[in-house]
């Protein structure tokens, strides 16, 4: 398909190569971490950086004990931005602690590991340093990798539909009042872009996941340039002049000089992956952003060049994905007793896109975490009955102690559900609750409270330590 040879010729670029090079002599190690709109992609890496630099949480990380130092670095790319560590970290964890801004663009942090050296020869060589890359990017930009498969046409059809899918009506009514066969004017297409950008934030909000282009959700520095200004049309001609034509020609353009850039920039340079999923959110909204998120994970994974190279190939620039980490955050907005089976349906929920990285000689893992701990646990007996209950800050500032509910124990419950189109969940109430940061959660020698973030870290880079 398209995107894996454009993943291809990508790889075996010059620069690629002297990155491949220059690991030799000051090794490094990339990661990407992605997700969806409210994954909690910035408190990830807030949490895993200020974990990794005050260890006391850590005790699933091996190498935890010798590590003598952990320390941020200037990126190596200076034309990235950089990720706001210290900002996010005050705003989570300062006197009146609160959530941070989204992802609206790429963003780096290095942070540099000096590990001292495990084994019979330990006490012969000294430290090293690992070289840990951050790369901070949306997901919705990742989705639109899939463009490069499809003409205007196409996807202007497969746009039109999922917004009626949606019940989003208010393009088509935008649409009714312009002629896309009559002659060009930019006021109808910034009209039409406007109106379709309001669409796809109202499909978002409705449950959908799979919305193309993502930066028209994200439009990051390219707000209002002419490659951000078309918008799918219905069936029509293809005369010269007309609106369609010039639509059709910006769409190519953002193909070529949008979406195939930042592959080559950024995503076709990463050695690790993780990839979070709000899993309880989508829950929440519904069958549909259940079976939503389901294909759009699957569809996601096929950017991806998953399997392992051996080191004479990656001297040649040709680095693939080699370990990718499925995460479902937001586990303290349920009892630990609930936590396995809040994994089991993150784990059926992306079998088909684990099944194509093990085909492709990729490891990968699901887990069930919470970057930020909100709540805490506690029991309370009703009648004869025990039972489990979490303590938190929900965000209008109310204090609560609440009994979250049960997932259920088979998880196709719920995807059979999904995948039958149901309209609501006929066994089950999943509205749960939304928690705000609680202060006071940082000590000397710890990072923030999580959930298994020791677990993620050791399998995204504890064997390189």
């Amino acid at each position: 398909m398209v995107i894996g040879r454009v993943a291809d010729a990508v790889g075996s670029a010059v620069g690629g190569a002297v990155d491949g090079v220059a690991g030799l002599f000051d090794p490094g190690l990339r990661l990407g971490v992605t997700g969806l709109a409210r994954s909690g992609k910035t408190v990830f890496i807030t949490s895993l950086v200020a974990n990794m630099i005050d260890r006391g949480r850590m005790p699933a990380l091996t190498a935890s004990s010798r590590i003598e130092a952990a320390f941020l670095q200037p990126q190596p790319d200076d034309t990235v931005p950089r990720f706001e560590y210290e900002s996010n970290l005050h705003t989570l964890t300062g006197p009146t602690p609160h959530w941070p801004d989204s992802t609206r663009a790429v963003s780096e942090l290095r942070l540099s590991l000096r590990v001292r050296q495990g084994g019979m020869l330990s006490g012969l060589s000294g430290a090293r340093v690992l070289h840990l890359d951050i790369v901070d990017y949306p997901g919705e930009w990742l989705l639109d990798l899939s463009l490069m498969d499809q003409g205007f046409d196409a996807w202007s059809a497969r746009a039109l539909t999922r917004l009626a899918t949606w019940g989003v009506t208010s393009y088509a009514d935008a649409l009714a009042g312009i002629d896309p066969d009559g002659p060009f004017h930019e006021g109808d297409a910034q009209t039409l872009a406007r109106a379709y950008t309001v669409a796809l934030h109202a499909a978002r909000d409705a449950g959908a996941y799979d919305l193309t282009p993502g930066r028209f959700l994200l439009p990051g520095e390219m707000d209002g340039s002419p490659v951000l200004t078309f918008a799918p049309l219905p069936p029509g001609t293809d005369a010269r002049g007309t609106l369609r034509r010039e639509l059709a020609r910006r769409f190519a353009a953002y193909k070529a000089q949008v979406v195939r850039p930042f592959f080559r920039d950024h995503f076709a340079r990463l050695d690790r992956q993780v990839v979070l999923l709000d899993v309880l959110g989508a829950i929440r909204r519904g069958p549909g952003a259940v079976a939503e998120m389901r294909e759009a994970m699957t569809d996601l994974l096929r950017a991806f060049r998953p399997g392992r190279i051996g080191w004479l190939m990656s001297l040649a620039g040709l680095r693939r994905v080699d370990r990718i980490l499925f995460a479902a955050t937001k586990a303290d907005h349920l009892h630990h007793t609930q936590h396995a089976r809040l994994q089991a349906i993150l784990e059926a929920m992306v079998r088909d896109a684990r099944d194509r990285a093990d085909f492709a000689g990729a490891t990968t893992k699901a887990l069930a975490l919470a970057s930020l701990r909100t709540t805490t646990e506690e029991t309370r007996e009703v009648g004869d009955e025990t039972v489990a209950m979490i303590r938190g800050h929900l965000l209008d500032g109310r204090r609560v102690a609440l009994h979250p509910g049960a997932l259920p124990e088979d998880p196709m419950r719920l995807l059979g559900q999904a995948r039958a189109g149901a309209d609501g969940w006929g066994d089950g109430d999943y509205d749960l609750m939304d928690f705000a940061p609680a202060p006071g959660t940082l000590r000397r020698g710890e990072g923030p409270p999580h959930i298994r973030m020791d677990r993620a870290a050791e399998f995204l880079f504890g064997d390189r330590l």
